[in-house]
């Protein structure tokens, strides 16, 4: 599925989009080093393959911005990266993303994974942060113990 926005062109699905275009992104929002191996690419692309929804948005032949969604599709979702180049920020285009993804699943629970600086963006797009003591999220970040092992 593509549709237009502020003419720029959204696409539905992770077909065609390769790992190296996925780490070009990573790298220029500021969330991976561009000297990173070129076996990750393959990694990365897996991990668009395999997610449940995955948006991107294309200015010409350049990704300025994604998101990517994992979710049973039936009662729960986890938005785990969402991004927009620095010089499209501030124009609609992640609250359009997020929009998307809420529409896959309107009555579905959602969860976010960002951080305190992203929290007034999110709470735009209606989500809440739960209070400590009403949640029962736990997380285990296992990328941590990659990073000391050397496999990022």
């Amino acid at each position: 599925m593509y549709q237009y926005y502020k003419g720029l062109i959204i696409r539905e699905g992770a077909d065609g989009i390769k790992g190296d275009i996925i780490k070009k992104m990573y790298n220029e929002v500021g969330w991976v080093s561009a000297s990173q191996p070129l076996w990750l690419d393959e990694k990365y692309e897996i991990c668009f393959k395999n997610s449940s929804w995955v948006f991107t948005v294309w200015d010409k032949e350049d990704m300025i911005a994604m998101v990517r969604v994992v979710s049973d599709r039936v009662m729960t979702a986890t938005i785990q990266d969402l991004a927009v180049k620095e010089e499209y920020r501030g124009k609609g285009i992640g609250k359009k993303l997020v929009d998307l993804c809420l529409e896959k699943l309107p009555h579905g629970n959602w969860w976010v994974h960002t951080t305190p600086e992203n929290y007034d963006f999110y709470k735009k797009c209606r989500f809440e942060i739960p209070q400590i003591s009403d949640s029962s999220s736990m997380i285990y970040m296992g990328y941590i113990k990659a990073k000391l092992e050397g496999h990022r």
